[in-house]
């Protein structure tokens, strides 16, 4: 059980927040690319640069991967899996001095974060899949980042070492100990250099505090503090302290049948430490301020958008449920999105989103069968690009879409990519095998008809799902997690 304070420091935290408010595995192939129009009548061109992990039919549940993310100056990429895993990838250094530059990573380190429990009091299982990882801001030479699965979220140093320790006195260069009767003379250990290693380990284990699955974790502008989201709570957590934790959101009624809806991811905002955001299940999103009270069940904001009553149906309600949330890194805005759309916010406007992006309208005809097969269930995630003018997000067949803001065009067919600022690209094995071709811009046609690049929407693949994508901090290159692949794309420097 977590332990109560008299006076906890996020009293404190709160005091200081209000005071200075004011203020996997090798498999690469070479480049081939592909272009489109940008909002400048320019040419944005998109390169395929590498894939990581086996593409063979035969995948095992533990190897799908669960989660993607860079660290903040893109040097590092991260991802989690069903099995527990952690898989760091740094960029090559020679890649980025070649002309033109390349975003290839190579294997940095790969480590077991969680394994799978179970709870006896409760006769549940516990899954050791990771469900986020987050990267902490670098301070010194190592690096550090929070995995969490289901209800355990863990602090991991990843380090390097290149130097060894000789010399000892009391044992052999193996680690054997010596025997003390055979010491005549002292020894000086000297530091010699040796083979580069890259450790993981676990510095802090943060347990205990959720009854239900954490979906989201996110670190505080401060760097000191960070929240971990259920379906029902939301806790914030000290790095230093891993014992107790502060409920800042709790929206479980009294009586569970009342229950209407759940939180399903919250994200602190980039540069104002007292400021976070949470979704829910009804399509709603609101904006708590720490300095308001210490419980903040009383949003500062809530960003909703009326629903048209004449397009309202036996779905509407699941697929109006946003998946996942992102601030922009400038603070201003803000991604959501839902089952068939992205939705982008100004933080100063409640009433409406200032734009909004079909991903595949051109599914809302086939809402029935992807109820059957629990598709529509489906949680996908956004983010924005490092100047905050592009968006990505995946979708079914192995597509994932990329807009450009601020371009307006004549809407294409059913939203399946036929507006100007907007492509939709593949996740695929031809993209590996055919090294040297460029990736085609994939069209689905909505209707019956359709042209002959079309691809037809009784055709999709529903089990090649991109959920998890990841772009880079600073340039133009993406990260795409397809099944047990993680693909690698990259803007033409």
């Amino acid at each position: 059980m977590l332990k109560k304070r008299e006076v906890p420091w996020y009293s404190n935290h709160r005091i200081r927040i209000q005071d200075n408010f004011t203020n996997w595995r090798h498999h690469s192939c070479r480049l081939h690319w592909n272009t489109i129009c940008d909002c400048n009548g320019g040419e944005t061109t998109w390169c395929f640069s590498q894939v990581k992990g086996t593409l063979e039919d035969d995948v095992t549940e533990a190897d799908l991967i669960s989660c993607v993310e860079f660290n903040h100056d893109g040097e590092l990429l991260a991802t989690g899996d069903k099995g527990g895993r952690v898989v760091i990838f740094q960029r090559d250094p020679a890649s980025k001095q070649c002309v033109p530059k390349k975003g290839e990573y190579n294997v940095y380190s790969t480590f077991q974060s969680h394994e799978p429990e179970f709870d006896y009091l409760k006769s549940l299982e516990i899954e050791e899949k990771i469900n986020k990882i987050r990267w902490l801001k670098r301070k010194n030479q190592a690096h550090f980042l929070l995995s969490t699965n289901d209800k355990t979220i863990k602090l991991w140093k990843v380090s390097e070492r290149d130097k060894r320790v000789t010399g000892y006195n009391t044992r052999e260069e193996g680690g054997r100990p010596r025997d003390p009767a055979r010491i005549t003379q002292l020894r000086v250990p000297t530091v010699r250099p040796a083979e580069l290693m890259v450790e993981a380990s676990p510095r802090r284990i943060f347990a205990n505090a959720h009854t239900y699955h954490i979906n989201s974790i996110s670190l505080n502008s401060d760097q000191e503090t960070y929240l971990s989201a259920d379906d029902l709570r939301i806790n914030l957590w000290h790095l230093e302290i891993t014992d107790q934790s502060f409920n800042i959101v709790d929206i479980k009624p009294a009586n569970m049948e009342e229950l209407t809806e759940v939180i399903t991811a919250a994200e602190f905002h980039p540069t104002e430490c007292n400021l976070f955001v949470y979704s829910s299940s009804k399509g709603t999103i609101r904006l708590c301020d720490m300095r308001a009270a210490a419980l903040c069940d009383r949003h500062a904001k809530l960003f909703e958008e009326p629903e048209d009553p004449h397009a309202r149906s036996f779905f509407s309600e699941i697929i109006s449920s946003i998946s996942d949330v992102k601030l922009s890194n400038s603070g201003r805005y803000m991604m959501s999105r839902d089952y068939l759309g992205l939705k982008v916010w100004d933080l100063r406007m409640e009433t409406k989103p200032v734009e909004t992006y079909p991903v595949h309208e051109y599914l809302r005809s086939k809402l029935c069968s992807l109820y059957e097969n629990d598709c529509i269930f489906d949680k996908f995630e956004c983010c924005w690009s490092g100047d905050d003018q592009r968006l990505m997000t995946g979708s079914y067949n192995g597509f994932f879409r990329v807009f450009e803001r601020g371009v307006v065009g004549a809407a294409g067919a059913g939203g399946a990519g036929g507006r100007r600022g907007e492509l939709t690209l593949e996740a695929s094995r031809e993209a590996a095998a055919r090294p040297r071709q460029p990736l085609r811009a994939r069209r689905v046609a909505a209707t019956a008809k359709r042209k002959k690049d079309e691809i037809s929407v009784d055709c999709l693949d529903f089990n090649k799902k991109i959920l998890h994508t990841a772009w880079h901090p600073h340039e133009s290159i993406i990260a795409v997690a397809a099944t047990n692949n993680l693909f690698i794309f990259q803007d033409k420097f």
